[in-house]
């Protein structure tokens, strides 16, 4: 028995302890670009960090799914959660990354108005996560999110009719926002996504 770890948590814990960690980071994510589009300055390396530290966590998602016999959840739906959660945190990472290679240095209103949203559906996200053992509480959080995606996406749709409309816009300018907008628009859909897998861990759980 030398050299082998015992741990004095219960596995089933285990796995919702690694899920409330994993929104914590989602969320501060979120908020942390929310106030670099709000600020008009990069904040990329606290979230590239950030994506460091959410990899991790997912890293000890995947192999605890890999070693235990019985999971509190489908194995398929913990993967595809982990997944869908470190996929936020990667795409907030990346248009950060942008801000900096594009040298975005003036927030439209409706990217600032948009990264509100993100923030907000983190909050949300770090709610439902720390709650996958309680399934109850979970529906006004993930109406919540969906209601939040359909604002993001309303304001998106305003944004790039209003970005091809703008004549004094450059060509640089429509490839750089077009993009920036493209990639918020793909991190709010993936808290949908993520909203949506918890709302299926909730319903075989049930």
């Amino acid at each position: 028995m030398r050299g082998v770890k015992l741990s004095l948590v219960p596995v089933e814990r285990r796995f919702y302890e690694l899920f409330e960690k994993l929104g914590a980071l989602v969320s501060e994510t979120l908020i942390e670009l929310s106030k670099s589009l709000l600020e008009g300055r990069s904040r990329h390396p606290r979230l590239r960090d950030l994506e460091h530290r959410c990899d991790n966590v997912a890293l000890d998602l995947y192999n605890l799914t890999n070693r235990t016999f019985t999971t509190p959840m489908e194995p398929e739906d913990i993967l595809a959660l982990t997944r869908s959660l470190d996929t936020v945190v990667d795409l907030a990472e990346e248009i950060s990354d942008k801000i900096d290679l594009y040298r975005v240095t003036e927030m439209s209103d409706e990217a600032k108005a948009i990264g509100e949203c993100l923030a907000k559906a983190g909050i949300e996200l770090e709610r439902a996560a720390g709650s996958l053992d309680k399934p109850r509480d979970l529906s006004p959080i993930l109406q919540e999110i969906h209601r939040l995606e359909n604002e993001g996406d309303r304001i998106s749709r305003g944004a790039l009719k209003r970005l091809f409309h703008e004549n004094h816009r450059t060509s640089e300018d429509l490839i750089k926002w077009k993009d920036l907008y493209d990639m918020l628009e793909a991190a709010m859909d993936e808290c949908e996504t993520a909203a949506e897998i918890i709302e299926t861990i909730t319903i075989k759980n049930a």
